[in-house]
C-alpha cells in the first residue's frame, strides 16, 4: 500500500484497494487491521535523557571554585589578623604616651607613671627610680646622643654653649620626648637638670611649631619663659627682629649648607609673676644646629620611586634651605619654596594648581598647606599619596588617594591613613608599588584574556530558538543525525549550527571551562613586566583586543570545521582518518576535533594577552606554563582516547591530535600582529604607537633639567638625550 498513490487513483479502485466500502469496516474487519498495523496513534519513545553526567560535571566545577574562594579567603583573613596582632593598642600610659584603658590582672606589672583609672589594687613594689621601665628609658635615652636628632655643634655669639643647651633643655617636655627633645636633653651632664631648681607654672606645646615654659627660678623667685622651635616662629616673637633677621638668616643657610637643620631659643622675663602677664620683650638668644641624617635607605627609595614613574614631592616644616638641602641629598631636585607661597598674590600668573604641580616641594608647611597641595593635586587628576606620622599630617592623609603612616606614628596618622606601616624606613613602599604594578598587570591581563573568550563564545554560542529552527527546517537525513543532541542545543555553536546544524556537546563545554579555570588562576603568579610608569583602566584598548581576538579565534573554530566535515583537505593531504560529511555517520568524531581544536588554542590565547610585545620574547611564569602543560596534555588525551556516549564523543587518534596542534600554532601566529594592530589603530597611528617609550623620554628629560641622574629603566635603545634637546623636547 506505501507503493500506491491512492490520491491519483479513483475512488472506485481506492476501496477495492483497501478491501472496504462505503459502510466502512465490519468490527472484525477493524479488530484483524488493528492486529496487523496496530492502533492509530503516534509511537511516543520512552526513556531518560543522560543528563546525570552533566550534573556531575557542573557541580564538580562549583565544588572546585567554592573550595579555592574558601581557602584564599582564609588566608586573607589569617594575614589581616597577624598585622592586627602588630597594631593592638596596649596602653602603658605615660610610659609610651597612649591614653587608652588596659585591665590589670593579679600578676600583672603596674608600671611607673601610669595613672588608675578604675578600681582599687595592691601592689609590690619591686623597682624604684632608674630601675623602673619608665626611670630605665629615661636614661638610655639621656644616655646617648648616637641616634637620630643628634646635635653636633652649637654656634651662638655672647652666651655660653652650656646655657643655650640648658634653656633649650627647659622648653622641651622631659616626658613623652620626641627626637629633638630627647636630643638636647641628652646633652645635659644630668638630665634632670632640665627641672631643677625651677618651679614649672606652665608648658605649651602649640601648633606653630615652637614650645614654651613658664618657670619660676627658685633661687631668685623670678619668673621666666623659655621657646624654642622654628627660627622663623622664634624671630617674630623677638622685638628686634628686623635688626638680627639677616644674620639669622646667613646661620641658617651656612648650616643648611652643611646639612643641619636650625632650632631657635628666646626667652623673656616676667616681672608681674603672673602666668598670664605679657612680659618683658622676648630675647633672641641663640641658634643651635642639629644634624638629622635621612635614614640610609631613603636615597634609594626616592630614586626607585622616581625610576618608576613617580613624582615625589618633599612636604616639611623645616626651613627652606634645610628641604633644598635635603632634597640635593635624596636626589628629589631643589626646585622648593616656602609653603606660605601658595597664598601669595604675586604667582598669580601661574595657577597655584601648576605651581605646585611643578614644584618638587614645599618647607616651612602647616597642616593646611599639606592638604591644599593633596587637595589641588588632586584637581589636576594626579592620583596622590600621603606619608606621615603626625596629628599635623592627618588632614592630608584623609584627603590623599592613598594615606600611609609610617612606624610608630600617633594615634591620629594611622586612625586618618589607608596603610600602616609595621616597620621603620620607606623602602616598603617601592616594593608595594612594584607588587601593585604587577597585581594590575595580572588584572590586565586576565581581562582582555576574559573578554576575548566571552566574544568568542557569543559568537560561537546560540539560543535554543535558533537551533530549532535550523532542526525543525533541516531534511530529514540531517535530523536523524542530530537528533540525540536535541536537548543539550542549549550551549550549541551557532555558527557550527547554522551552517551545519552541528551542537557541541555541552559536557565537554565543562571539561573545558575546569582546564581553563586550572590555568587562569596560575595568572596570579605569573611573571609580568611592569609598568615603567603609571597605569590605569585602558578600557578601548581592552575591549577592543578582546573583541577582536575573539572574533579571530571563533573564525578560526569555523575554518578548522568547514575544512575537516565540508572538503576532504585534511584526509587527501596528511592521510588522517576522513571527517568528510559523506564518510561520517555522526559527529562523534568530529566533536572530539573541535574540542581539542577549541581547547588548545583557548589556553594558548593566555600567551598573547599577557604581554604587550611578541608573546614568545616574554618568558611565562613556571606555574602558568605548567599548567597549561598539563591541561592540554590531559586534554590531548580525552580527545585521543575518550569514547564517550554520554558525552558523544569518541577518540581520534594521535594524527589527528598532532594535525589539530599544528593548524592552532599557524593560526596563533596573527594574533600578535593583531594585538599590535589594534594598539596601533587606537593610538592614532605611529606618531603615539611607541607612548611607552615617549613617556620614558619625558621622565628622563624631566630629571635631567633638574640635575639628576636618569632613571634605569629607560631603554638602552632610546637615544641618550642632552640638556639642549631635553628643553627642546618639553
Amino acid at each position: 500500500m506505501e507503493a500506491v498513490d491512492l490520491g491519483s487513483v479513483p475512488m472506485d479502485e481506492v476501496f477495492k484497494t483497501l478491501l472496504c466500502d462505503t459502510k466502512g469496516l465490519s468490527k472484525e474487519a477493524a479488530e484483524q487491521r488493528i492486529a496487523i498495523f496496530g492502533p492509530n496513534k503516534l509511537v511516543v519513545k520512552q526513556g531518560k535523557p543522560p543528563e546525570w553526567q552533566d550534573f556531575v560535571g557542573i557541580i564538580l566545577l562549583l565544588l572546585i571554585n567554592s573550595t579555592i574562594g574558601f581557602f584564599e579567603e582564609t588566608k586573607a583573613e589569617n594575614a589581616t589578623a597577624a598585622l592586627m596582632v602588630h597594631l593592638a593598642p596596649k596602653t602603658k600610659s605615660a610610659l609610651t604616651g597612649e591614653s587608652l584603658l588596659v585591665t590589670k590582672r593579679y600578676g600583672d606589672y603596674v608600671y611607673s607613671g601610669t595613672t588608675c583609672k578604675q578600681g582599687e589594687v595592691e601592689a609590690l613594689v619591686v623597682a624604684t627610680g632608674v630601675h623602673t621601665s619608665f626611670g630605665n628609658a629615661a636614661s638610655k635615652s639621656c644616655s646617648t646622643n648616637q641616634e637620630v636628632g643628634r646635635i653636633q655643634k652649637v654656634f651662638v655669639e655672647n652666651v655660653q654653649p652650656d646655657v643655650v643647651v640648658l634653656l633649650a633643655a627647659r622648653a622641651s617636655q622631659v616626658e613623652n620626648q620626641d627626637a629633638i627633645d630627647a636630643a638636647i636633653i641628652g646633652m645635659l651632664e644630668d638630665p634632670e637638670e632640665a627641672r631643677a631648681g625651677i618651679e614649672v607654672v606652665d608648658f605649651l606645646n602649640p601648633t606653630d611649631k615652637r614650645t614654651e615654659i613658664t618657670y619660676i627660678q627658685g633661687n631668685e623667685g623670678k619668673m621666666y619663659r623659655v621657646s624654642k622651635g622654628a627660627p622663623e616662629q622664634i624671630l617674630n616673637l623677638v622685638d628686634n627682629k628686623p635688626e638680627i633677621e639677616d644674620r639669622v638668616h646667613l646661620a641658617i643657610d651656612n648650616f643648611a649648607e652643611r646639612g643641619f637643620r636650625s632650632l631657635a631659643v628666646a626667652y623673656q622675663e616676667v616681672p608681674e609673676g603672673t602666668e598670664e602677664s605679657p612680659g618683658d620683650p622676648w630675647r633672641f638668644v641663640a641658634l643651635m644646629p642639629l644634624f638629622d641624617l635621612p635614614r640610609h635607605d631613603s636615597a634609594d627609595t626616592i630614586k626607585s620611586a622616581l625610576d618608576l614613574g613617580v613624582n615625589v614631592k618633599m612636604i616639611t616644616g623645616d626651613q627652606l634651605a634645610i628641604a633644598k638641602g635635603t632634597g640635593r641629598h635624596l636626589g628629589m631636585g631643589t626646585n622648593m619654596y616656602p609653603a606660605s607661597e601658595l597664598l601669595d598674590d604675586s604667582i598669580s600668573a601661574l595657577s597655584v594648581e601648576e605651581f605646585i604641580e611643578n614644584a618638587d616641594g614645599f618647607a616651612g608647611a602647616f597642616p593646611e598647606h599639606k592638604y591644599q597641595i593633596v587637595k589641588r593635586l588632586q584637581d589636576r587628576r594626579h592620583i596622590c599619596g600621603m606619608i606621615g606620622d603626625g596629628v599635623d599630617d592627618a588632614p592630608a592623609l584623609k584627603k590623599a588617594d592613598i594615606g600611609i603612616a609610617v612606624a610608630e606614628s600617633t594615634e591620629a596618622a594611622r586612625g586618618a591613613s589607608d596603610i600602616v606601616l609595621t616597620e621603620p624606613g620607606l623602602s616598603v613602599i617601592i616594593s608595594a608599588i612594584r607588587t601593585s604594578r604587577s597585581i594590575f598587570q595580572r588584572m590586565k591581563n586576565y581581562t582582555i584574556y576574559a573578554v576575548s573568550i566571552t566574544v568568542r563564545i557569543v559568537i560561537l554560542t546560540c539560543s535554543s530558538f535558533v537551533c530549532n529552527e535550523v532542526i525543525i527546517h533541516s531534511s530529514d537525513s540531517q535530523q536523524n543525525l542530530s537528533s540525540p543532541l536535541i536537548l543539550l542545543q542549549q550551549l550549541a555553536f551557532s555558527l557550527l549550527a547554522l551552517i551545519w546544524h552541528f551542537d557541541f556537546p555541552p559536557f565537554m563545554i565543562l571539561i573545558i571551562a575546569i582546564l581553563n579555570d586550572g590555568t587562569v588562576m596560575t595568572i596570579s603568579k605569573d611573571r609580568v613586566k611592569l609598568s615603567p610608569h603609571p597605569d590605569h583602566w585602558k578600557l578601548a584598548e581592552i575591549f577592543t583586543t578582546g573583541i577582536i581576538l575573539g572574533g579571530y579565534l571563533a573564525m578560526v573554530t569555523v575554518l578548522f570545521f568547514w575544512t575537516a566535515y565540508d572538503t576532504s583537505f585534511f584526509p587527501r593531504i596528511f592521510k588522517v582518518p576522513s571527517l568528510y560529511k559523506n564518510d561520517v555517520k555522526d559527529f562523534r568524531m568530529l566533536a572530539s576535533a573541535v574540542y581539542l581544536q577549541v581547547s588548545t588554542i583557548s589556553q594558548a590565547l593566555i600567551f598573547v594577552t599577557r604581554s604587550r610585545g611578541w608573546s614568545c620574547a616574554e618568558r611565562p611564569g613556571v606555574l602558568l606554563m605548567a599548567a597549561f602543560v598539563v591541561t592540554q596534555t590531559i586534554a590531548t588525551l580525552i580527545a585521543v582516547y575518550a569514547n564517550w556516549g554520554f558525552a558523544y564523543i569518541e577518540g581520534i587518534g594521535w594524527r589527528w591530535a598532532g594535525l589539530i596542534w599544528a593548524f592552532n600554532f599557524i593560526f596563533y601566529i596573527p594574533l600578535d600582529p593583531l594585538k599590535f594592530l589594534v594598539r596601533y589603530t587606537l593610538s592614532g597611528g605611529t606618531k603615539n604607537i611607541d607612548r611607552e617609550d615617549s613617556e620614558l623620554r619625558w621622565s628622563h628629560a624631566l630629571r635631567i633639567i633638574h640635575g639628576l641622574d636618569p632613571p634605569e629603566t629607560v631603554s638602552q635603545s632610546i637615544p641618550k638625550l642632552t640638556i639642549q634637546n631635553s628643553y627642546k623636547r618639553l
